[in-house]
């Protein structure tokens, strides 16, 4: 199908945000996005409805987003409001002058466009979803990636500061101690929470604030928050910083963005609680969110619209995304897939399925960066790849990935700064997997497919590779023979070329 665009704009309690979505056949991505901290849920949780100064900021926010969409030629635009504007009495004031016709999504709306998106951001099969606005909270219990509980409380980081009087001074321990019994009277009402599983995915704008300020904390490499696992612990260490800090002072902690300053510690302090009662290790963190999970109920088919595989659908995104040459790419994975496979048979390596498919993963998307230029495009398909988020993968295998197709043209692999990510073993894996997309690539140098198969024969300390091909090999043959020094490295035997 010819690109389609389409804006989706996320009016909430306490941001405004526009966001284009373009989409092809193959692949999507956003495009371009507009971002106004309106809060016009401000002072919601004492009168009841929407002040007129929140009105205001409103519809000049909707005004220049219709603009915007006009100017653009977007004729697809979807504009849903949420707790703030659903809750207000007064709603119609800001409606029925709003330069966008708006949808107002029930709760149970509103829950599952955060389920959409978090499930098809994340392997999230079984547990729970987190989605903190700044009027509301929504719980999702996921069974077998369906959900089967959705559920919204007026719980969010704007109604919460307002309510505990969070927004100035340094927190006292009775307020947050307040606060944390507030919430847990409201869960009552979700009495699945502790039995839902081990996992609970978050989303929204504190969530990936908290995300980033643990990340400065623990002084882990950063490339965005997406898959990034917030420790019980760890959220515990930086709810007690920010309540020692005032507000102001909050907004200076690395990580946590100033215009979220007063907001962000009774939103920790929320998420904490809802940790606690259910029982959870860590919030695993996706960068997705409720504009999404509109966009995705528009894009996917099916009931519910869920992707397939969103470990395998994200790479593909990535690789439609930058037009790779699917034939070669595709035939590269095939002769590093086989190369694998043979060399685990012969004893070589363990031959786990999560390497296999970290490697299948490299091939795909090593080319990616001659988008960019073909001159050191090993090293733009690298960038790319950090920044691509890759919904479905944790950081740890992102950076495996990462690094791989840095290397898949030569030099010796390495960690790159990413030591804190890994796990034992890891220099090993990394150095299988860029040699035999290295190998793979070799066998691949003039994109025609000619080299068909590759047959592994372990002769004592000799791995001789014999090629099946349909015609003059030699360019294949040249370039394989090169990788002998990283081979030795990674599989402790010589290399030769039949």
């Amino acid at each position: 199908m010819p690109e389609r665009r389409i804006a989706v704009c996320d009016l909430g309690s306490n941001s405004f945000r526009l966001v284009v979505f373009t989409a092809a056949d193959t692949w999507w991505r956003r495009t371009d996005e507009i971002y106004e901290p309106v809060r016009i849920g401000a002072g919601l949780a004492e009168t009841g409805e929407l002040s007129e100064d929140g009105i205001a900021r409103g519809l000049a926010t909707a005004e220049v987003f219709a603009h915007f969409c006009q100017a653009s030629g977007i004729e697809e635009v979807d504009a849903v409001a949420t707790s703030a504007i659903r809750d207000a009495r007064n709603a119609h004031a800001f409606l029925d002058h709003a330069a966008l016709p708006v949808r107002v999504l029930s709760r149970e709306e509103e829950a599952r466009k955060g389920y959409l998106a978090a499930v098809n951001s994340t392997t999230l099969a079984d547990g729970a979803v987190l989605d903190l606005g700044g009027g509301s909270m929504q719980l999702v219990r996921v069974r077998s990636r369906h959900a089967t509980e959705l559920q919204s409380w007026p719980l969010g980081a704007v109604r919460m500061t307002e309510r505990f009087g969070l927004g100035e001074g340094t927190a006292s321990k009775k307020a947050l101690r307040a606060l944390r019994d507030h919430v847990a009277s409201e869960l009552q009402d979700a009495p699945w929470l502790p039995k839902a599983g081990q996992r609970l995915v978050g989303i929204g704008g504190t969530v990936r604030n908290l995300a980033a300020a643990v990340q400065r904390a623990e002084g882990v490499p950063e490339f965005g928050v997406q898959g990034f696992e917030i420790s019980r612990g760890a959220l515990d260490d930086l709810v007690a910083r920010l309540a020692d800090l005032e507000p102001a002072d909050r907004g200076r902690v690395p990580g946590i963005k100033p215009a979220r300053a007063d907001l962000i510690l009774a939103g920790a302090v929320v998420i904490q609680t809802v940790v606690e009662l259910g029982g959870f290790d860590a919030v695993e963190v996706t960068e997705a969110g409720l504009r999404e999970g509109v966009f995705f109920a528009r894009h996917i088919g099916g009931e519910p619209p869920l992707f397939d595989d969103v470990r395998r659908r994200s790479v593909l995104n990535v690789a439609g995304q930058y037009h790779v040459d699917p034939a070669h790419t595709e035939h590269v994975a095939h002769l590093a897939l086989g190369l694998f496979d043979a060399l685990a048979e012969a004893g070589l390596h363990p031959g786990h399925a999560r390497e296999r498919e970290l490697l299948w993963a490299a091939c795909l998307l090593h080319d990616i960066g001659v988008t960019v230029d073909y001159d050191d495009h090993h090293k733009h398909s690298r960038y790319l790849v950090f920044n691509s988020g890759l919904p479905g993968w944790d950081q740890r295998e992102v950076a495996l990935i990462g690094q791989a197709v840095r290397y898949h043209r030569k030099g010796m692999p390495d960690l790159g700064g990413f030591d804190a990510l890994m796990r034992k073993g890891d220099a090993a894996v990394l150095d299988r997997c860029a040699l035999l997309l290295r190998l793979a690539e070799d066998l691949e140098r003039s994109r025609d497919q000619l080299v068909r198969d590759v047959d592994v024969g372990l002769d004592g300390d000799t791995v001789t590779l014999t090629l099946r091909a349909d015609g003059d090999v030699r360019v294949a043959r040249w370039a394989a023979r090169r990788e002998g020094v990283l081979f030795r490295r990674a599989y402790g035997r010589e290399l030769a070329i039949a």
